[in-house]
């Protein structure tokens, strides 16, 4: 086999959807160019962005770092026992992940309350512009992975199963990224 038939055939053998992998992809950009956009602004005011960081809760976002990995593991085992023909379990497991994104956005949620119990906004600073953007379109791809899985819990074939923890997997990359950027990172 030629290079470029391997190549080819490596393209073709990406799991699950080429529709699914170019959002993925995009989201992936839009991601990381707001992340870019985030450490340039922190370049121009570190001492504002550390004391805003301040404000956060950086245990509830490690806790929430553990929920949403363990649900992407949920996922992975899910896809495993699809593989096997074990749809039950493909369900239970879905349910699990599904049920730990949910938490994930309790968590998120109540330190969304927090912050605007301190009277913290979009315009308290430029950091917390940059939070509430980064963290709440992350929190609505969390969202819409949940009803993806539930989806795919419903109608579990192979194909379902590859695009929908496809999806989740880039959730959880995502916050993988995000966590330490705007929680640790001094």
């Amino acid at each position: 086999m030629s290079d470029e038939t391997q190549g080819e055939s490596d393209f073709y053998a990406l799991p699950g959807d080429l529709m699914m992998w170019i959002l993925i992809i995009s989201e992936l950009v839009v991601f990381g160019a707001g992340l870019m956009a985030f450490m340039a602004m922190r370049l121009t005011d570190p001492a504002g962005f550390s004391a805003a960081q301040g404000h956060l809760n950086a245990t509830a976002a490690g806790i929430n770092t553990i929920v949403l990995v363990t649900s992407g593991w949920l996922a992975a085992l899910a896809l495993k026992a699809g593989e096997a023909g074990q749809v039950m379990r493909v369900r239970l497991l879905l349910a699990g992940a599904s049920a730990l994104g949910v938490l994930f956005l309790w968590i998120k949620g109540m330190e969304y309350a927090g912050k605007a119990a301190e009277g913290i906004n979009f315009e308290t600073h430029t950091f917390f512009t940059f939070y509430y953007l980064l963290t709440g379109f992350h929190a609505l791809h969390v969202l819409a992975g949940i009803v993806i899985l539930a989806l795919v819990g419903w109608k579990a074939s192979p194909r379902n199963l590859e695009v929908g923890t496809a999806f989740w997997h880039m959730v959880d990359l995502v916050w993988v990224l995000l966590f330490p950027i705007i929680y640790l990172l001094r």
